[in-house]
């Protein structure tokens, strides 16, 4: 175990939407950085324990809570569970996202999707984190060396228009306004707020379309010509948790190809 996984083997985080893809990465990464993981997602304990068998391969102890963060009891369950048995936590990684069950045109688009990707997407990171920062600041007066991290995992669809898919970047571009309020708010208490923005990335949510990505990086749509993996984005969160970037908040992590970059 290399220092920094040393000096956080007690640090707990937890990774919303975990059970597999980009937050499965993630909390693979963090556990090998040495923090016992909390793993959530909506699904039965029955359906995760391939990933808990993944994370606990690379340290022990990780736990899983059902929950679904759009509903306000399942967060405060989420959270009253993490105070109970872990007593603390040094990062939340709001990761739990879904994409529109089927794409339509902004034109004709359901209000139902429109409330369904929001609530997921923006107003459940939002009100957990609200929760949990208000914890961390506890946290950090009971003992002033610790250096609790919010770290949000948005979409390059936070700011790339995406007519057939509107909903998803809204609830996006939600995403990268909330970390910059709760950044300007929690400086303060010295809690830094993050934002990772991940790219074209293999999972299953994007199987459905890979054909059609497939093409396109190879014209060049990504400086990088792949696809991003979870893995990709695990690494750009363990770095930020791995006490990297202390002078900074509010700040945007692109992990994307190189997508982000204007090239004429």
């Amino acid at each position: 175990m290399d220092e920094n996984a040393e000096k956080s083997r007690e640090e707990v985080a937890l990774i919303t939407g975990s059970r597999r893809g980009i937050g499965l990465g993630i909390a693979r990464q963090l556990a090998r950085e040495g923090f016992r993981i909390v793993l959530n997602s909506t699904s039965p304990v029955d359906a995760a324990v391939q990933a808990l068998d993944d994370v606990n391969a690379l340290r022990e102890d990780c736990l899983y809570i059902q929950g679904d963060i759009s509903n306000r009891r399942d967060r405060e369950k989420l959270v009253s569970q993490i105070r109970e048995r872990c007593g603390r936590l040094d990062i939340l990684v709001n990761n739990a996202g879904v994409a529109p069950t089927v794409r339509e045109d902004i034109l004709v688009a359901s209000e139902e999707s429109f409330d369904r990707l929001i609530n997921i997407n923006l107003k459940g990171p939002y009100f957990l984190t609200q929760n949990i920062a208000n914890w961390m600041i506890d946290q950090k007066r009971t003992d002033p060396k610790i250096h609790p991290k919010i770290i949000n995992v948005s979409s390059m669809s936070a700011y790339t228009a995406s007519p057939s898919r509107g909903e998803y970047c809204v609830s996006k571009a939600g995403v990268s306004m909330m970390t910059a309020l709760y950044a300007a708010r929690l400086a303060e208490y010295g809690i830094g707020v993050y934002e990772v923005r991940p790219g074209i990335i293999e999972t299953d949510m994007t199987a459905g379309v890979k054909e059609h990505y497939d093409e396109l990086i190879a014209q060049g749509l990504t400086p990088i010509r792949r696809w991003g993996v979870p893995d990709d984005i695990g690494r750009a969160v363990a770095a930020i948790a791995r006490d990297s970037f202390l002078f900074s908040t509010g700040e945007v992590f692109n992990v994307d190809g190189g997508f982000h970059l204007r090239i004429l």
